[in-house]
């Protein structure tokens, strides 16, 4: 999967070629998903994604020469760098080795999650008589 950074820094032409090369993919994922060959089922979605996100810069791009205005990729949202940071300092601090990760495999010490309650359902029992089924003819 492209990152969409990626794609706002192509030109439209290997906009355009990025786009045949996913379609190709996207076509041969469906082939193999209808024959059982596909392993990893995501991948369609994922294709599929990518082709969403071509288009959509190439919509962009033609807004923009449309307009006349220079086409500029959008600000990245102050959220998403933030995970993005917290996910970089969380791996530095793995990699540096200041946490110890002995202590999560200790599964002997690990308490059982407790069983969920299941929710029973209340069920109305009508009470019906038995009617035998020589009732009809002997009437």
């Amino acid at each position: 999967m492209t990152r969409v950074a990626e794609f706002y820094a192509m030109d439209p032409d290997e906009l355009e070629n990025r786009l045949l090369e996913a379609r190709r993919e996207l076509l041969n994922l469906r082939f193999q998903l209808a024959t059982g060959q596909l392993d990893n089922v995501a991948q369609v979605k994922n294709v599929r994604r990518d082709v969403a996100r071509v288009l959509t810069v190439l919509r962009e791009m033609e807004i923009a020469a449309t307009e006349g205005v220079a086409f500029e990729a959008p600000t990245p949202r102050p959220s998403l760098v933030r995970a993005q940071r917290r996910d970089r300092e969380a791996a530095e601090v793995i990699d540096a080795g200041t946490i110890d990760t002995e202590d999560f495999g200790d599964e002997e010490e690990a308490e059982p999650a407790p069983a969920r309650a299941r929710a029973r359902r209340s069920r109305k029992v009508e009470d019906v008589a038995e009617v035998p089924a020589d009732a009809d003819e002997e009437q």
